[in-house]
């Protein structure tokens, strides 16, 4: 029986019924010892209550398709397929897959006034371990444009610290969590800073540095890494404050940035590619999503303005306008179901067209959790690192 879907869910529920119906009309009719009885009776109780947890469990699991199979449950890690770049056929006339078409002119990089003030370490190696294993930076990044601030770890890799890299500048990854999602998740669950020593060190990857953070700058709202109107100006943080604030604090490299996200990140790497494509020129979505939500978490994120909920929407965007100049990485499996799953990547990537380039990873077992996103991500850093190269 499948982990996903009613079946499993009406079982469970059968069994959450009738343990407790035989609970009562057999609580009193227990022969033998009174240990018997009690242990026989408590055993009842429990496997009630543990079945009760059970059903809610595949409740919340059809909900949000987090694992999509047993053997995931269990800790059993999916194949996965190599890229797979979208089809010609998919690409309008007129243009031959992989060309490029006219880059934005570079830009000179604006100060507006973004700031970066240190926080505590965290741990995550000593300075002696700098130039071999790199180090996690603990950081708060205040921007005057978007008068917002968040918390962030960048990871600055061991070749920052090496002296033969002292005067190199050092390509950029921005990595967004999903929703609410904590910085620190992806330093010690989805570890991209360990799987990057293991890429590097397999000669698959280059050295690059990291900025992690969750895009939930105003908690609990969901601001889907929108400039809300009237409100937080999310996305002016995201792509003009914090690259301002890194690139006035750190040796890297001003343009060619990459930007990474998983779930609600992916959906906020895609829209700040397709806006800021003279800055971000690759994006990674990692189990995203492509076309702008309403519900609960977000509210109304666009002033009632239809216009601006479209010019948010990446799928409306790749169907109505120009489509952007940069490279993706997509990737998805065909067990995420729902509206923001496997059908909407599908769709997305049904609308790909010069200049835009686009490679995917379909997984096809899985669900829409960090064990999951993890197993791509070595694939994805290699991804980045071909597409942004090494220190300059």
């Amino acid at each position: 029986m499948s982990l996903l879907g009613w079946p499993l869910v009406a079982v469970l529920a059968t069994i959450a019924l009738a343990l407790p119906v035989a609970t009562y009309l057999l609580w009193s009719r227990w022969r033998g010892p009174r240990v018997v009885r009690a242990g026989a009776r408590f055993a009842l109780l429990g496997l009630s209550q543990l079945s009760a947890v059970l059903l809610v469990a595949a409740l919340i699991n059809n909900y949000g398709y987090f694992y999509g199979s047993w053997g995931e449950l269990v800790g059993s890690a999916p194949n996965i397929p190599n890229y797979a770049r979208v089809a010609p056929e998919k690409l309008p006339a007129g243009g031959k897959v992989g060309q490029r078409g006219t880059q934005p002119d570079p830009v000179t990089a604006k100060a507006i006034g973004a700031t970066i003030s240190s926080l505590p370490d965290i741990g995550w190696s000593t300075q002696a371990e700098w130039p071999t294993r790199g180090r996690v930076e603990s950081v708060n990044i205040s921007g005057s444009r978007s008068s917002l601030s968040s918390n962030a770890l960048i990871y600055f890799p061991p070749q920052y610290f090496q002296p033969r890299y002292a005067h190199a500048r050092f390509p950029v990854t921005e990595i967004l969590t999903g929703f609410p999602g904590l910085d620190l998740e992806m330093v010690y669950r989805i570890a991209f800073p360990d799987k990057l020593l293991t890429e590097m060190a397999a000669k698959r990857a280059q050295p690059m540095v990291f900025v992690m953070l969750s895009p939930t700058l105003v908690r609990p709202r969901d601001t889907e890494c929108t400039d809300v109107p009237g409100g937080p100006q999310v996305e002016t943080f995201l792509a003009e404050d914090l690259p301002a604030a890194i690139r006035s604090s750190y040796r890297v490299l001003p343009l060619g940035w990459g930007v990474m996200g998983a779930s609600t990140g992916g959906y906020c790497a895609a829209k700040i590619a397709f806006n800021h494509s003279d800055v971000f020129t690759a994006a990674v979505s990692l189990s995203g999503y492509y076309h702008t939500l309403k519900d609960n978490t977000t509210g109304d994120l666009w002033g009632g303005s239809s216009v601006l909920r479209k010019l948010n929407d990446p799928e409306w965007r790749l169907a109505h306008q120009p489509a952007p100049p940069v490279s993706m990485l997509v990737t998805i499996s065909k067990q995420e179901l729902g509206s923001t799953g496997y059908v909407d990547t599908q769709r997305f990537l049904s609308l790909v067209r010069n200049p835009l380039l686009v490679d995917s990873i379909i997984v096809p077992t899985g669900g829409h959790n960090y064990e999951s996103i993890g197993v791509v991500v070595p694939q994805a850093l290699d991804w980045l690192s071909a597409h942004l190269g090494g220190p300059a």
